[in-house]
């Protein structure tokens, strides 16, 4: 029994930092992409900037699967994909 709950642990653990570590890929994507100034609505501008925003700010307070849930809004108007934390750097 002790051993069941240890693993349970150690999975939600390993699940929470590979979250953590997904915000920051994201948000990254995010930066890029407004980099190249994308032809948005002001609405969408607003949206895709509030959303980085916020998405940040609930990475900040370890709500990272809320964090990842505004930032894909944020992804899903600028037409980009998830970045995966283990394809940094790998130029497709």
């Amino acid at each position: 029994m002790k051993r069941s709950i240890s693993l349970g642990v150690a999975l939600l653990f390993a699940a929470g930092t590979a979250m953590a570590m997904h915000c920051p890929a994201d948000m990254k994507a995010i930066d890029e992409a407004l980099a190249k100034k994308p032809t948005l609505s002001e609405a969408d501008a607003k949206t895709v900037k509030d959303a980085r925003a916020k998405g940040e700010m609930l990475h900040k307070e370890g709500k990272h699967q809320e964090s990842v849930d505004e930032l894909a809004k944020a992804m899903k108007i600028l037409k980009i994909g998830a970045a995966a934390p283990a394809e940094k750097g790998v130029k497709k």
